[in-house]
């Protein structure tokens, strides 16, 4: 076993920071206030080879591992845990749900147009009634001659509002349970394709999520991404592999969040000396660096036997599962170090706190999580 960095490695964590503190980290307070979609910095990262870090050259992706992935998507998120969101869903949803299901010429035409971020991709699985349980999908779609109709809506789906390309799942075999789910690939300039409302969020504000919803969407058969009846099968694929990015993106929101503690600790004095000095303190920040480095263990375990082609349903959820826990509580420790000033928007621990929550919630809640360990330590035992 190695646990050595690459000088490939190295360098590219070099890089993915210094474009992280040059781009986003003196604008990171305004978007969040404002609730900005970072579309030029998401531009700039799509030109570095990060929207399309684990696709092929050949399809105009970087040909990176998800070690390196995790790597950029960790970086980032140690700046503007939004940004990271957006790329995730981008890469690991959307694009590479094509990657994964889609025939040649899908690949051909989708993916490098989403690796340079020319395209912004979003990925619309959830439904108001199918959370958790996404094989409760009410989304339809019905065949008209060489066509298919898609009726419904989706909620909660990243980069709606800025998407070019939607993937997204319906129903197309009410008989067939979770083998009568279809994916599709929606132009979002097909007619009978809109956004609905863009939320309003606790945290991860510069990122859009929102509705989207079909009406009449009519696509030509050449748009059924994989084969009918698959898509949400496909999707806990996809999800795979999504939950390691997400496993990262928690790391990297509990590493900004320990920076932060670790330098305000040894700035901060109380009784004449730096709060650093005081023994509740050391404590806490030993536990949150031992936290984050067994979740980036974790994570790099799932991110490694990924790029060996195992499966890692068991690995990655237990890495999401819990580097998002951990972050949420290094968080909590973050900001009962600052004190008071924890509280305030001046000091990025703030925002670092409403952002992490998410990581426990989105591409399966900690409880999902759990089921999907148990249920794959039942089945090999």
């Amino acid at each position: 076993m190695d646990f050595d960095y690459t000088p490939e490695h190295t360098q590219l964590r070099k890089a993915v920071r210094e474009f992280a503190l040059s781009e986003l980290a003196p604008h990171v307070a305004q978007w969040d206030e404002e609730q900005i979609f970072p579309l030029e910095a998401i531009k700039k990262a799509g030109a570095l080879g990060y929207m399309g870090a684990i696709f092929p050259e050949h399809l105009g992706g970087s040909g990176l591992s998800y070690i390196e992935y995790s790597i950029i998507i960790e970086e980032l998120a140690r700046v503007d845990p939004s940004v990271a969101l957006i790329v995730a869903a981008h890469t690991s949803l959307c694009a590479n749900h094509i990657f994964i299901a889609g025939t040649d010429e899908q690949k051909r035409l989708y993916i490098p147009k989403l690796a340079a971020a020319e395209w912004i991709g979003c990925w619309s699985l959830t439904e108001p009634e199918a959370g958790s349980d996404a094989a409760g999908t009410r989304s339809s779609a019905v065949r008209d001659g060489d066509c298919w109709v898609l009726n419904g809506g989706k909620t909660f789906t990243t980069n709606a509002h800025y998407a070019q390309i939607c993937v997204a799942m319906a129903v197309t075999d009410r008989t067939a349970s979770q083998h009568g789910i279809s994916a599709f690939i929606i132009p979002t300039d097909t007619p009978g394709f809109r956004t609905g409302k863009k939320e309003n969020k606790l945290g991860m504000r510069a990122s859009a999520t929102g509705e989207v919803i079909f009406t009449d969407c009519r696509l030509p058969s050449s748009q059924l991404l994989g084969k009918e009846g698959e898509g949400f099968i496909d999707s806990l694929r996809v999800l795979d592999g999504g939950r390691i990015s997400i496993a990262a993106l928690a790391v990297g929101v509990a590493q900004g969040a320990y920076d932060a503690a670790l330098k305000y600790s040894k700035q901060r004095r109380q009784f004449g000396r730096p709060i650093s000095e005081f023994q509740a303190i050391q404590h806490k920040l030993a536990d949150m660096a031992t936290d984050i480095d067994a979740a980036r263990l974790l994570t790099y375990r799932a991110a490694h036997m990924k790029d060996q082609g195992a499966r890692v349903t068991k690995e990655a959820a237990m890495a999401k599962l819990f580097a998002s826990e951990r972050a949420v509580r290094i968080c909590d420790q973050a900001v009962q170090i600052h004190g008071g000033y924890g509280f305030i928007k001046d000091y990025p621990v703030e925002k670092f706190y409403r952002d992490v929550k998410l990581c426990t919630i989105g591409e399966g809640t900690s409880e999902i999580q759990r089921l999907v360990i148990a249920r794959q330590l039942l089945k090999s035992g």
